[in-house]
């Protein structure tokens, strides 16, 4: 399994969850794990996503992601989990 973690942060508006959701149906990127929170008016989420059935590189999928959060005016990282671990070996 390739394990990713995406961030969603920005102003809140009606569809960010669909948009980034649909992408990953799109991609066969399935979500493991989900949080989501909105703080006067802002949107905040964070995804652990498997993307071992997709045909895309990392770097496609952090790319069109980044895209798409330019769209939709908010910000959207995708990190490989690998360097979460590496952080928490040192």
């Amino acid at each position: 399994m390739t394990k990713t973690v995406v961030t969603v942060v920005g102003k809140d508006t009606v569809g960010i969850i669909a948009k980034v959701c649909t992408y990953f149906a799109n991609n066969n990127i399935n979500i493991n794990d989900i949080t989501q929170t909105t703080m006067q008016g802002y949107f905040n989420m964070m995804m652990l996503v498997d993307t071992s059935a997709s045909t895309k590189s990392h770097a496609e999928i952090a790319s069109e992601l980044e895209s798409i959060g330019h769209e939709i005016g908010v910000q959207i990282k995708a990190q490989k989990e690998e360097i979460f671990a590496m952080m928490h070996r040192i």
